[in-house]
């Protein structure tokens, strides 16, 4: 047998850390190729991590409740030999022992030849100078991570917990803080709601919003629907929403309007050539997440059918992969099924650009009949909002693309086959 340390895997795009929530296996036990042996949760998705070789489970690296750097050392296995090279990133124990942990400070700032948690990283130098953490409360901090680490939480924690006794002490009232009255109950956030909340006030922070609203008419995609929808349902065992219509509509004017997927990384612009578009969905527990659907516009309408309802029902069962939620370069929001008639909803980054449609209503409208005449007919109409990156996309651009869904959600053909 060879002593192999498993490496924690890439989870997705800039994800650079999970957080260990169970280990499926430990140690003692024989693990087979391939097989999880344990759940992790990012800020994106929790999943399960399998093994890259066969063998037993010598020891645990990195503790339940604690960070999994990606790229670092898990676990230690005895691997079984196979008679061919793993494919696992595997180092000898030989190796320097530094590679486990991350690197000191080496800074007279914050030393910690004092603390008891040697080990701090760049990161969390970097947050403890930003929010005036100094020397002496660094010590304090009691670490969760490897070894007794401290870890961004550990820090993030500290710093709430300070900040909200600061506020209370000063008698006033700010932006985080609260009252509470008799009979008030207090409500951790669970860790998905704490990242939303993170990548929103980032979002905000990092892009000025501006949003862009018009009415759309879109009685012929509802009279379309009505008339299809039975037979759809029949020939594919699939529910046909209005949702993969919204997505047909934004992929084709996102392709008229290619400003709409770019991003920003200092003072370049990326252009992305995918037209991979998020969707919004929640989660019966109230929180969000945001599956991606690749090359829409390569797409037909049945296989978009088919993919929006695959990825809404595996959201809702807490089965999404890494893989779903990877790569987006816009997203939609469908506010409608909420009973919303519009809303400024908020950019997911990197992305510039996020469209949210309301409900649909029937209203009274002015239209022109065939005879050129200007009649009041009862209409659906349905309102569409956009907010856009004001960084790099001026009105022109993101209302022009807004106005183009639209147009492309009026002129629908009655007599589109599926």
């Amino acid at each position: 047998m060879a002593i192999t340390e498993v490496i924690m895997p890439k989870m997705g795009e800039s994800i650079m850390e999970a957080t260990v929530l169970n280990w499926l296996k430990q140690p003692g036990d024989y693990v087979e190729a391939d097989e999880f042996i344990l759940e992790v949760a990012t800020d994106k998705i929790d999943t399960e991590v399998p093994s890259p070789v066969a063998g037993y489970m010598q020891s645990i690296l990195i503790p339940v409740g604690s960070v999994a750097t990606i790229g670092k050392a898990i676990c230690i296995i005895d691997a079984v030999s196979t008679g061919s090279p793993t494919t696992a990133e595997a180092f000898s124990l030989d190796d320097d022992i530094s590679s486990l942990v991350e690197v000191s400070l080496g800074s007279t700032e914050l030393s910690t030849e004092k603390s008891n948690n040697p080990w701090i990283s760049p990161l969390i130098k970097q947050i403890c100078q930003s929010e005036n953490v100094s020397q002496r409360e660094l010590m304090e901090i009691p670490g969760s991570g490897l070894d007794g680490r401290i870890t961004k939480k550990d820090v993030l924690n500290y710093i709430a917990v300070r900040n909200s006794k600061r506020i209370i002490s000063s008698g006033t009232l700010s932006q985080g803080a609260g009252m509470r009255l008799p009979g008030d109950e207090v409500i951790e956030m669970d860790r998905m709601r704490k990242m939303i909340s993170e990548r929103m006030l980032d979002s905000k922070r990092i892009a000025p919003h501006v949003t862009s609203f018009l009415e759309a008419d879109v009685t012929n995609i509802v009279n379309w629907r009505a008339k299809v929808k039975q037979g759809f349902q029949d020939k594919h065992k699939e529910a046909l929403t209005f949702t993969p219509l919204l997505f047909m509509a934004t992929a084709m004017a996102i392709k008229d309007f290619p400003g709409m997927i770019i991003s920003v990384e200092g003072n370049y612009i990326v252009q992305h050539a995918q037209i991979n578009i998020g969707m919004a969905v929640a989660l019966p527990n109230g929180n969000l997440i945001v599956p991606v659907i690749h090359e829409v516009d390569k797409l037909t309408l049945t296989e978009l059918t088919q993919k929006v309802n695959d990825l809404s029902n595996r959201a809702r069962a807490n089965k999404l992969k890494p893989a779903d939620l990877e790569g987006g370069t816009f997203t939609i929001s469908n506010i409608g099924g909420f009973g919303n008639l519009m809303g400024t909803p908020i950019i997911v980054q990197p992305q510039v650009g996020i469209i949210a449609f309301g409900m649909i209503e029937k209203k009274p409208a002015v239209i022109t009949n065939e005879k050129g005449e200007d009649v009041i007919a009862i209409r659906q109409k349905m309102f569409i909002s956009h907010s856009y990156d004001h960084r790099v996309v001026d009105g022109s651009l993101g209302g022009g693309f807004v106005k183009r869904v639209s147009d492309y959600l009026e002129k629908f053909s009655l007599d589109t086959q599926i």
